[in-house]
Protein backbone atom coordinates (compact mmCIF):
# COMPACT_ATOMS: atom_id res chain seq x y z
CA UNK A 1 0.00 0.00 0.00
CA UNK A 2 1.30 3.69 -0.91
CA UNK A 3 1.91 6.10 1.65
CA UNK A 4 -1.03 8.25 0.04
CA UNK A 5 -3.35 5.30 0.58
CA UNK A 6 -1.80 5.19 4.59
CA UNK A 7 -2.56 8.74 4.81
CA UNK A 8 -6.55 8.70 3.41
CA UNK A 9 -7.21 5.77 5.77
CA UNK A 10 -5.65 8.07 8.67
CA UNK A 11 -7.60 11.45 7.08
CA UNK A 12 -10.77 10.00 6.85
CA UNK A 13 -10.46 8.07 10.93
CA UNK A 14 -9.74 11.52 11.76
CA UNK A 15 -12.30 13.34 10.13
CA UNK A 16 -14.74 10.83 11.25
CA UNK A 17 -13.79 11.65 14.88
CA UNK A 18 -13.71 15.31 14.65
CA UNK A 19 -17.28 15.66 13.20
CA UNK A 20 -18.89 13.56 16.03
CA UNK A 21 -16.71 15.00 18.64
CA UNK A 22 -16.88 19.20 17.17
CA UNK A 23 -20.71 18.29 17.42
CA UNK A 24 -20.97 16.95 21.23
CA UNK A 25 -18.38 19.73 21.99
CA UNK A 26 -20.80 22.99 20.92
CA UNK A 27 -23.68 20.73 22.66
CA UNK A 28 -21.57 21.12 25.44
CA UNK A 29 -20.80 24.53 25.35
CA UNK A 30 -23.96 25.40 24.81
CA UNK A 31 -24.95 24.10 27.93
CA UNK A 32 -22.13 25.62 30.03
CA UNK A 33 -20.74 28.53 28.23
CA UNK A 34 -17.10 27.36 28.83
CA UNK A 35 -14.89 28.99 26.89
CA UNK A 36 -12.29 25.43 26.81
CA UNK A 37 -15.11 24.20 25.45
CA UNK A 38 -15.68 26.83 22.63
CA UNK A 39 -11.81 26.77 22.01
CA UNK A 40 -12.01 22.54 21.90
CA UNK A 41 -15.34 23.29 19.72
CA UNK A 42 -13.73 25.47 16.92
CA UNK A 43 -10.57 23.36 17.19
CA UNK A 44 -12.66 20.09 15.98
CA UNK A 45 -14.20 22.34 13.16
CA UNK A 46 -10.98 23.94 12.06
CA UNK A 47 -9.66 20.18 12.23
CA UNK A 48 -12.07 18.72 10.11
CA UNK A 49 -12.48 21.11 7.33
CA UNK A 50 -8.41 20.75 7.46
CA UNK A 51 -8.62 16.83 6.63
CA UNK A 52 -11.55 17.68 3.74
CA UNK A 53 -8.90 19.73 2.35
CA UNK A 54 -6.40 17.36 2.37
CA UNK A 55 -8.70 14.81 0.38
CA UNK A 56 -9.26 17.74 -1.76
CA UNK A 57 -5.44 18.36 -2.38
CA UNK A 58 -4.81 14.52 -2.91
CA UNK A 59 -7.85 14.37 -5.60
CA UNK A 60 -6.77 17.65 -7.58
CA UNK A 61 -2.87 16.19 -7.18
CA UNK A 62 -3.67 13.38 -9.82
CA UNK A 63 -4.71 15.26 -12.49
CA UNK A 64 -3.10 14.85 -15.98
CA UNK A 65 -0.25 17.51 -16.96
CA UNK A 66 -1.24 20.18 -19.51
CA UNK A 67 0.43 22.53 -21.58
CA UNK A 68 0.96 24.79 -19.16
CA UNK A 69 1.56 22.24 -15.99
CA UNK A 70 3.74 20.08 -17.99
CA UNK A 71 4.95 18.26 -15.07
CA UNK A 72 1.66 17.82 -13.81
CA UNK A 73 -0.46 18.89 -10.51
CA UNK A 74 1.73 16.66 -7.40
CA UNK A 75 2.20 19.66 -5.76
CA UNK A 76 -0.70 20.32 -5.14
CA UNK A 77 -0.92 18.39 -1.86
CA UNK A 78 1.89 20.61 -0.35
CA UNK A 79 -0.35 23.53 -1.31
CA UNK A 80 -3.47 22.24 0.44
CA UNK A 81 -1.00 21.01 3.49
CA UNK A 82 0.16 24.67 3.87
CA UNK A 83 -3.49 25.91 4.03
CA UNK A 84 -3.94 23.20 6.97
CA UNK A 85 -1.39 25.11 8.80
CA UNK A 86 -2.52 28.33 8.42
CA UNK A 87 -6.21 27.17 9.11
CA UNK A 88 -4.81 25.52 12.45
CA UNK A 89 -3.31 28.65 13.56
CA UNK A 90 -5.97 31.75 12.43
CA UNK A 91 -8.96 29.20 13.11
CA UNK A 92 -7.42 27.35 15.65
CA UNK A 93 -4.79 28.81 17.82
CA UNK A 94 -6.22 32.57 17.68
CA UNK A 95 -9.81 31.81 18.13
CA UNK A 96 -8.37 30.34 21.44
CA UNK A 97 -5.99 33.12 22.45
CA UNK A 98 -8.49 35.35 22.02
CA UNK A 99 -11.53 33.34 23.66
CA UNK A 100 -8.40 33.13 26.66
CA UNK A 101 -8.50 37.34 27.01
CA UNK A 102 -12.19 37.74 26.53
CA UNK A 103 -12.54 34.97 29.49
CA UNK A 104 -9.48 36.71 31.05
CA UNK A 105 -11.86 40.35 31.10
CA UNK A 106 -14.56 39.19 32.34
CA UNK A 107 -13.17 36.94 35.27
CA UNK A 108 -11.52 40.46 36.20
CA UNK A 109 -14.85 42.23 35.76
CA UNK A 110 -16.50 39.72 38.34
CA UNK A 111 -14.19 37.34 39.94
CA UNK A 112 -16.92 35.24 41.45
CA UNK A 113 -18.41 34.00 38.75
CA UNK A 114 -17.04 30.75 36.97
CA UNK A 115 -18.14 30.96 33.82
CA UNK A 116 -19.87 27.53 34.13
CA UNK A 117 -23.32 28.63 34.82
CA UNK A 118 -25.62 25.09 34.37
CA UNK A 119 -24.75 21.47 33.80
CA UNK A 120 -21.87 21.47 35.54
CA UNK A 121 -20.21 18.74 34.70
CA UNK A 122 -21.38 18.30 31.08
CA UNK A 123 -18.04 19.34 29.98
CA UNK A 124 -15.92 16.96 32.24
CA UNK A 125 -18.08 14.09 30.29
CA UNK A 126 -18.20 15.08 26.87
CA UNK A 127 -14.16 15.66 27.11
CA UNK A 128 -13.58 12.24 28.80
CA UNK A 129 -15.70 10.88 25.65
CA UNK A 130 -13.96 13.00 23.26
CA UNK A 131 -10.33 11.96 24.41
CA UNK A 132 -11.28 8.42 23.99
CA UNK A 133 -12.61 9.00 20.67
CA UNK A 134 -9.43 10.99 19.55
CA UNK A 135 -7.05 8.02 21.27
CA UNK A 136 -8.50 5.21 18.42
CA UNK A 137 -8.08 8.27 15.48
CA UNK A 138 -4.37 9.05 16.73
CA UNK A 139 -4.35 5.12 17.05
CA UNK A 140 -4.89 4.40 13.58
CA UNK A 141 -2.62 7.70 12.34
CA UNK A 142 0.38 5.76 13.97
CA UNK A 143 -0.45 2.50 12.86
CA UNK A 144 -0.59 4.03 9.69
CA UNK A 145 2.45 6.01 9.61
CA UNK A 146 4.57 2.86 11.15
CA UNK A 147 3.63 0.95 7.63
CA UNK A 148 5.62 4.02 5.66
CA UNK A 149 8.49 5.51 8.44
CA UNK A 150 9.95 2.06 8.67
CA UNK A 151 12.87 2.43 11.63
CA UNK A 152 12.76 6.48 11.09
CA UNK A 153 12.52 8.16 14.61
CA UNK A 154 9.39 10.30 14.57
CA UNK A 155 10.75 13.86 14.46
CA UNK A 156 13.06 12.97 11.55
CA UNK A 157 9.49 10.99 9.70
CA UNK A 158 7.87 14.29 10.54
CA UNK A 159 10.64 16.50 9.41
CA UNK A 160 11.80 14.33 6.32
CA UNK A 161 8.14 12.48 4.86
CA UNK A 162 7.55 13.84 1.11
CA UNK A 163 3.94 12.48 1.22
CA UNK A 164 2.55 15.41 3.86
CA UNK A 165 -0.96 13.89 5.14
CA UNK A 166 0.38 11.28 7.46
CA UNK A 167 2.84 14.13 9.22
CA UNK A 168 -0.04 16.49 9.40
CA UNK A 169 -2.69 13.95 10.57
CA UNK A 170 -0.41 12.93 13.06
CA UNK A 171 0.46 16.80 14.45
CA UNK A 172 -3.37 17.45 14.13
CA UNK A 173 -4.28 14.50 16.24
CA UNK A 174 -1.05 14.76 18.77
CA UNK A 175 -2.60 18.48 19.07
CA UNK A 176 -6.40 17.42 19.53
CA UNK A 177 -5.76 14.82 22.39
CA UNK A 178 -3.08 17.43 24.51
CA UNK A 179 -5.91 20.24 24.05
CA UNK A 180 -8.78 17.88 25.27
CA UNK A 181 -6.42 17.59 28.19
CA UNK A 182 -5.93 21.20 28.49
CA UNK A 183 -9.25 21.26 28.41
CA UNK A 184 -10.20 19.27 31.05
CA UNK A 185 -7.82 20.71 32.88
CA UNK A 186 -9.26 24.32 32.58
CA UNK A 187 -12.46 22.99 33.06
CA UNK A 188 -12.37 20.43 35.83
CA UNK A 189 -10.04 23.15 37.85
CA UNK A 190 -12.95 26.07 37.56
CA UNK A 191 -15.42 23.29 39.00
CA UNK A 192 -13.69 21.96 41.83
CA UNK A 193 -12.74 25.97 42.84
CA UNK A 194 -15.53 28.36 41.26
CA UNK A 195 -12.53 30.25 39.83
CA UNK A 196 -13.11 30.89 36.14
CA UNK A 197 -9.55 32.15 35.84
CA UNK A 198 -8.71 28.67 35.54
CA UNK A 199 -11.03 28.09 32.28
CA UNK A 200 -9.15 30.96 30.41
CA UNK A 201 -5.76 29.33 31.39
CA UNK A 202 -6.94 26.10 29.83
CA UNK A 203 -8.00 27.90 26.65
CA UNK A 204 -5.12 29.51 26.32
CA UNK A 205 -2.87 26.57 26.56
CA UNK A 206 -5.33 25.23 23.68
CA UNK A 207 -4.13 28.45 22.28
CA UNK A 208 -0.63 28.14 22.18
CA UNK A 209 -0.34 24.69 21.63
CA UNK A 210 -2.45 24.80 18.46
CA UNK A 211 0.03 28.14 17.13
CA UNK A 212 2.88 26.00 17.70
CA UNK A 213 1.56 22.85 15.66
CA UNK A 214 0.66 25.13 13.02
CA UNK A 215 3.81 26.68 12.80
CA UNK A 216 5.79 23.49 12.44
CA UNK A 217 3.89 22.79 9.97
CA UNK A 218 4.26 25.57 7.76
CA UNK A 219 7.89 25.81 7.99
CA UNK A 220 7.93 21.39 6.81
CA UNK A 221 5.26 22.34 4.19
CA UNK A 222 7.44 25.39 3.03
CA UNK A 223 10.07 23.56 2.73
CA UNK A 224 8.41 20.88 0.31
CA UNK A 225 6.46 23.64 -1.48
CA UNK A 226 9.97 25.29 -2.23
CA UNK A 227 11.02 21.91 -3.44
CA UNK A 228 13.02 19.26 -2.01
CA UNK A 229 15.72 16.78 -3.03
CA UNK A 230 15.47 12.84 -3.24
CA UNK A 231 16.27 10.80 0.01
CA UNK A 232 19.90 10.29 0.26
CA UNK A 233 19.08 6.63 0.01
CA UNK A 234 17.38 6.96 -2.78
CA UNK A 235 20.10 9.50 -4.32
CA UNK A 236 22.54 6.92 -3.94
CA UNK A 237 20.56 4.46 -5.59
CA UNK A 238 20.48 6.57 -8.41
CA UNK A 239 23.97 7.58 -8.63
CA UNK A 240 24.35 3.51 -8.14
CA UNK A 241 21.86 2.66 -11.55
CA UNK A 242 24.24 5.68 -13.14
CA UNK A 243 27.13 3.82 -12.89
CA UNK A 244 26.17 0.21 -13.08
CA UNK A 245 26.74 0.32 -16.86
CA UNK A 246 29.37 0.36 -19.56
CA UNK A 247 27.84 3.00 -21.61
CA UNK A 248 29.27 5.93 -18.32
CA UNK A 249 32.29 6.75 -17.25
CA UNK A 250 31.48 8.75 -14.25
CA UNK A 251 28.37 10.78 -12.90
CA UNK A 252 29.69 14.72 -13.28
CA UNK A 253 27.13 15.99 -11.23
CA UNK A 254 23.02 15.25 -10.76
CA UNK A 255 19.74 16.76 -8.97
CA UNK A 256 16.71 15.79 -7.93
CA UNK A 257 14.05 16.96 -7.07
CA UNK A 258 10.28 16.23 -5.97
CA UNK A 259 7.59 17.48 -8.56
CA UNK A 260 5.12 15.76 -6.26
CA UNK A 261 5.18 12.84 -3.04
CA UNK A 262 5.59 10.31 -5.30
CA UNK A 263 7.08 11.71 -8.76
CA UNK A 264 11.02 12.60 -8.88
CA UNK A 265 13.11 14.69 -10.98
CA UNK A 266 16.22 13.61 -12.10
CA UNK A 267 18.94 15.59 -13.98
CA UNK A 268 22.37 14.62 -13.92
CA UNK A 269 25.10 15.21 -16.37
CA UNK A 270 27.39 11.84 -17.32
CA UNK A 271 30.15 11.16 -18.65
CA UNK A 272 30.51 9.06 -21.77
CA UNK A 273 33.67 7.77 -23.62
CA UNK A 274 34.87 10.27 -26.69
CA UNK A 275 34.98 7.71 -29.57
CA UNK A 276 31.02 6.37 -29.20
CA UNK A 277 29.06 7.01 -31.64
CA UNK A 278 25.48 9.14 -31.43
CA UNK A 279 23.32 5.90 -32.02
CA UNK A 280 25.64 4.16 -28.60
CA UNK A 281 25.53 7.68 -26.50
CA UNK A 282 21.81 7.37 -27.18
CA UNK A 283 21.55 3.94 -26.21
CA UNK A 284 23.30 3.94 -23.17
CA UNK A 285 21.33 6.91 -21.92
CA UNK A 286 18.05 4.88 -22.55
CA UNK A 287 19.50 2.34 -20.70
CA UNK A 288 20.77 4.47 -17.74
CA UNK A 289 17.16 5.65 -17.75
CA UNK A 290 15.88 1.94 -17.73
CA UNK A 291 18.14 1.32 -14.73
CA UNK A 292 17.21 4.72 -12.73
CA UNK A 293 13.26 3.98 -12.78
CA UNK A 294 13.65 0.18 -12.02
CA UNK A 295 16.06 1.46 -8.62
CA UNK A 296 13.96 4.14 -7.91
CA UNK A 297 10.19 3.32 -9.30
CA UNK A 298 8.88 7.31 -8.31
CA UNK A 299 11.86 8.84 -10.52
CA UNK A 300 9.28 9.01 -13.29
CA UNK A 301 11.25 12.46 -15.32
CA UNK A 302 14.89 11.49 -16.46
CA UNK A 303 16.91 14.15 -18.26
CA UNK A 304 20.58 12.68 -18.67
CA UNK A 305 23.03 14.93 -20.86
CA UNK A 306 25.76 13.25 -22.51
CA UNK A 307 29.18 15.04 -22.00
CA UNK A 308 32.95 14.56 -21.99
CA UNK A 309 35.20 14.84 -19.09
CA UNK A 310 38.11 16.57 -19.17
CA UNK A 311 40.63 16.23 -16.10
CA UNK A 312 42.12 19.99 -15.73
CA UNK A 313 45.69 20.49 -15.62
Amino acid sequence: MSAEAHGNRAIVAALLANIGIAVTKFIAYLLTFSSSMLAESIHSVADSGNQVLLLVGGRRAKREATAQHPFGYGRDRYIYAFIVSIVLFSVGGLFALYEAWHKYEAYHADPAHSGITSWQWVPVTVLVVAIILESFSFRTAIKESNAVRGKTSWIRFVRTAKAPELPVILLEDLGALLGLIFALFGVGMTLITGVGLWDAIGTAMIGVLLVLIAIILAIETKSLLIGESAREEDVAKIEQAILNGPEVERLIHMKTLHLGPDELLVAAKIAVRDYETAEKVALGIDAAEARIRDAVPIARVIYLEPDIFRREG
